[in-house]
């Protein structure tokens, strides 16, 4: 049984359309924080992989569903999990809910790439903090 990282947010006046509709980019904001608060909640950020294994996550590729709008001052939950990883990357699964109904999902493929942009292996100590977050599913 794998974990899910869990982040809240509240949908502000800004990330909506003049309806009142969450407007469709936002929906990849609110997934990278999400995404950021799972890499802070295991004892990392962006800035200290880059400044301590000089490696960055970038996004390689994003596939998103959109099944239902969110709007102006909805209370949304976004869950992220790890569905399989390489040497060199991972795919993280985020399905974003309001009132325990799923509205958006999301399959991010993430990428650990050097300063001149080339893909490096997942430094270790970062594997083993994502381990319990891994779905059964690892590939090599």
């Amino acid at each position: 049984m794998h974990e899910n990282f869990f982040h809240k947010l509240k949908v502000y006046y800004e990330d909506t359309d003049s309806g009142g509709v969450v407007y469709y980019a936002n929906y990849l904001k609110f997934l990278e924080r999400a995404r950021t608060e799972a890499l802070f909640s295991i004892g990392f950020s962006n800035k200290k992989i880059l400044d301590t294994f000089e490696t960055l996550i970038i996004v390689k590729s994003c596939n998103i569903e959109y099944k239902k709008s969110a709007y102006l001052e909805d209370q949304l939950t976004v869950r992220s999990f790890v569905k399989s990883i390489t040497k060199t990357s991972f795919f993280m699964n985020q399905i974003i809910t309001k009132d325990k109904e799923t509205i958006v999902e999301a399959q991010i493929h993430l990428v650990f790439i050097n300063k001149d942009g080339k893909p490096v292996k997942i430094p270790d100590e970062i594997y083993l903090k994502f381990k319990p977050y891994f779905c059964d599913t690892i590939k090599v």
